[in-house]
C-alpha cells in the first residue's frame, strides 16, 4: 500500500509491503470557523476573565506583543490586525508597540521569515525584534520562583506598560499543551531561566508530558514565572489539520488558556483500542521538521501508543540540519539512552539537552529508527545506528523480524496527532 506523510514542504509517499496490519492514526480537530474575523473580534471585545482589550489598553502609551517564531504555524496575519486596531483605538501609537519574536533558544528569525510570521504590512510598519536568550543584558531580573528557578525575561517585553501574547494551542510534548505562558517562558526567557525549566527535575517528571496539564509541575512553574512577568492579556487560537482557525480564546491569560486547553483536549484526542507493535510517524513537515532538534517531537506522538519494546520510525527532512551547536555536539557524543541519562543526571544543564533527554527516555522503552536526508548517521551518535538516507531501507529495517500480522500505526502528521490508548 501507499501512505502519504507530511514531510518538508512537499510531503512524502511511502510504499509499504503486505503483511503487517496498518492503521492510520490522524489528528482530529473541530471544524473551521465560518467567520474567523468575527470570532476574533468577538473574543477581543468579550474576553474571558477580564475587561475588553480596548479598556485594558486605555491610558497606556506602550504595549509589547510576543508572537511565535517560524517553527510554529500561528496565523498572526489573521489575529494581529484586529488586536492592533484595538490598541490604536485605545490611544497607543504605532511607535509605542513592540512585537517580539519569541525564539526561546531557537535562532533569530530572518527578515524574510519575519514577513512570513507577521504579514508584510505589519512587518514594515511596526518595531519587530528577535528575542536572544543568550544576551543576558537584554533581560530583566524578576526574582526566583518558590522552587528556585531564576527568572530573567526580555526587558523590551517587561518595560512595556501592557504585556500581550499571541499564539495557538496544541498538545505539547512536555508542557501538556502549548500557547499562553509558553510565549513568555521559554519564549522570551534568558538562557539561565530556560536551562532550569528544561533540567532533569522537570524532564523526568512523568506528568510533564503531552496532554498532561492539571498536575504538570512544569506547567505550574511556568504559570509562576509569567505572573512575575505580569502577563496581562492573551489571544490564542486552535487550528484544524489544514491550519484553519477552529477556536478563539482571549482574555485573562490563565482563564483564557484553560478554556482553550479544554476545547483542544476534547476536539483533538484520538483513542486507539490497544498498543501498536510499531509506528511510522512524520515530524509534521515544514516548518516543524526544519531541524533534527524540532523533528524529534514526532517520536513522542508515537511513543504513547507503541508497546514497550516496540519500534518507531521517524520521517523528517531536516533541511537546516541538526539545530544549535550545543545540541549538535551532544548528539555526536550520544552513546545510548541510559548512558546519556546517567551522564547528565547531576551535571550542569547544557543548552538543548532536554530534547535529547526526552528521546533517551523514549529510547529506554522503544527502538527508534530515523529516515532523514538532511542528517548523516555520524552526526547523531548512537541514534545513527538506525538512521537511513533511503526511506525504503528505513521501512524494511523497521518491519524486519516483526511478528506476522504485527500492528503498525501510520501517523501522517506526527506531533499534530494527539493519540492515547483507551483505558
Amino acid at each position: 500500500m501507499q501512505a502519504a506523510f507530511a514531510f518538508g514542504k512537499t510531503g512524502l509517499t511511502v510504499s509499504l509491503p503486505d503483511g503487517p496490519r496498518y492503521s492510520v492514526v490522524e489528528g482530529r480537530s473541530a471544524g473551521a470557523l465560518a467567520d474567523t474575523a468575527a470570532a476574533i473580534c468577538a473574543a477581543l471585545d468579550n474576553p474571558i476573565g477580564c475587561r475588553p482589550l480596548v479598556e485594558l489598553a486605555a491610558g497606556k502609551r506602550t504595549a509589547a506583543i510576543s508572537v511565535c517564531d517560524i517553527t510554529r504555524p500561528a496565523p498572526n496575519h489573521l489575529t494581529l490586525p484586529p488586536l492592533l486596531e484595538r490598541l490604536h483605538a485605545a490611544g497607543i501609537p504605532v511607535d509605542g508597540i513592540t512585537i517580539l519574536i519569541a525564539t526561546g533558544l531557537h535562532r533569530c528569525a530572518t527578515t524574510e521569515e519575519i514577513r512570513a510570521i507577521l504579514g508584510p504590512k505589519i512587518a514594515v510598519r511596526y518595531r519587530v525584534v528577535n528575542h536572544d536568550a543568550r544576551a543576558l543584558a537584554d533581560h530583566r531580573w524578576l526574582g526566583v520562583t518558590a522552587s528556585g528557578t531564576p527568572v530573567y525575561i526580555d526587558r523590551r517585553f517587561i518595560d512595556a506598560e501592557l504585556h500581550i501574547t499571541l499564539g495557538f494551542i496544541e498538545p505539547h510534548w512536555m508542557l501538556g499543551f502549548s500557547g499562553g505562558r509558553k510565549l513568555i517562558a521559554p519564549g522570551l526567557a534568558a538562557e539561565q531561566t530556560i536551562q532550569v525549566l528544561h533540567s532533569p527535575r522537570f524532564m523526568r517528571e512523568p506528568l510533564a508530558s503531552e496532554g498532561s496539564i492539571d498536575h504538570n509541575p512544569l506547567h505550574a512553574e511556568l504559570l509562576e514565572v509569567v505572573r512575575m512577568a505580569r502577563h496581562d492579556f492573551l489571544l490564542d487560537v486552535a487550528l484544524t489539520q489544514q491550519r484553519a482557525i477552529c477556536g478563539v480564546f482571549a482574555g485573562a491569560p490563565e482563564q483564557a488558556h484553560a478554556a482553550g486547553v479544554d476545547f483542544v483536549r476534547l476536539s483533538t484526542r484520538t483513542l486507539v483500542p490497544q498498543f501498536f507493535d510499531a509506528a511510522i510517524a512524520s515530524a509534521a513537515g515544514h516548518p516543524l521538521d526544519l531541524t533534527f532538534y524540532q523533528s524529534l517531537k514526532g517520536v513522542h506522538a508515537a511513543h504513547h501508543i507503541v508497546r514497550p519494546g516496540g519500534r518507531i520510525l521517524l520521517l523528517c527532512e531536516c533541511a537546516e540540519g541538526i539545530g544549535s551547536p550545543e545540541f549538535a555536539a551532544m548528539l555526536r557524543g550520544y552513546a545510548g539512552p541510559q548512558q546519556f541519562l546517567n551522564q547528565i543526571a547531576s551535571a550542569p544543564v547544557v543548552i538543548d539537552q532536554w530534547q535529547l533527554e526526552k528521546i533517551a527516555l523514549a529510547g529506554l522503552r522503544n527502538e527508534i529508527f530515523i529516515y532523514t536526508p538532511g542528517v548523516a548517521p555520524e552526526q547523531i551518535g548512537a541514534l545513527g545506528e538506525h538512521c537511513f538516507a533511503d526511506v525504503n531501507q528505513a521501512v524494511a529495517a523497521l518491519l524486519d523480524r516483526l511478528p506476522t500480522g504485527a500492528r503498525v500505526a501510520l501517523i501522517p502528521e506526527g506531533p499534530y496527532a494527539f493519540a492515547q490508548v483507551a483505558e
